[in-house]
């Protein structure tokens, strides 16, 4: 367990296994943080270098009041800064939801240090800007549930855990400043991704079965597999099929 100073906002991060061995970063989705991955962690571990860390506002990451402190710049910055504390050029780097979208962000902007790509359960955003701002207003809901009820707004997910969280103000801004998508750069980029793409999605995830189809279609190096009896949080709901898929596409690189 390890913290970084990012201009006075602490981030936290955990690196497990062999030095030298191959590496991935992990990065959770909106509300989760870093225990999610604790199945993972102990599958992986054993022969990969495996890091997962806490977004902003999340888990034991700092909070801060300044909501422009929240965003999709500061949140590859942040990754960047990670590999860098841990000594690492390049990784594997990878995500659920939320993380699954910040690891096109991070390829976006920081494509030399990407190995491969490891998307769980997530997509690349919207051409279409009424699709994009359709997803910026259930970003705006999530942010105004927060704000009234706290931290019992959140739901009831095996991701999802009050408990794993000390301040509800981090996620109100997440929602807000790291959530939203503001143009259509990253999915227009999917073809310019020359590393291999795993594309991982629950049967029962309609939301994101479309995504991942679509990701199969424009990404060239990409294999899409469908986890079944799962839904949202695929590592999770399968860990044991979740986890030889990532291994087995792990080996590969």
């Amino acid at each position: 367990m390890a913290y970084i100073d990012r201009d006075g906002v602490e981030i936290y991060y955990d690196i497990q296994g062999p030095e030298g061995a191959l590496p991935i970063l992990l990065s959770h989705g909106h509300a989760a943080a870093t225990q999610m991955w604790a199945n993972q962690i102990e599958a992986l571990s054993r022969r990969f270098r495996i890091i997962t860390w806490d977004l902003r506002g999340h888990g034991r990451s700092d909070s801060p009041n300044d909501p422009t402190l929240y965003s999709v710049e500061h949140t590859v910055d942040d990754i960047a800064a990670i590999l860098d504390d841990c000594d690492i050029e390049k990784a594997v780097i990878g995500g659920h939801s939320l993380g699954g979208v910040m690891s096109f962000q991070f390829q976006l902007k920081y494509p030399e240090r990407v190995l491969a790509m490891a998307i769980l359960n997530s997509g690349p955003g919207f051409r279409n800007d009424a699709a994009r701002e359709k997803w910026n207003l259930g970003c705006e809901r999530t942010a105004s549930s927060l704000e009234r009820k706290g931290l019992t707004a959140l739901s009831k997910s095996e991701e999802v855990h009050a408990e794993w969280h000390s301040d509800v103000q981090g996620l109100i801004h997440s929602a807000r400043g790291i959530m939203t998508h503001k143009d259509a750069r990253m999915i227009n980029n999917l073809g310019n991704i020359d590393v291999p793409v795993l594309v991982l999605v629950g049967a029962q995830d309609e939301e994101f079965l479309g995504a991942a189809d679509y990701l199969e279609r424009k990404i060239s190096d990409v294999q899409k597999v469908i986890i079944e009896n799962a839904g949202h949080a695929a590592n999770l709901d399968q860990p044991e099929d979740f986890n030889n898929l990532l291994i087995k596409f792990l080996e590969r690189i």
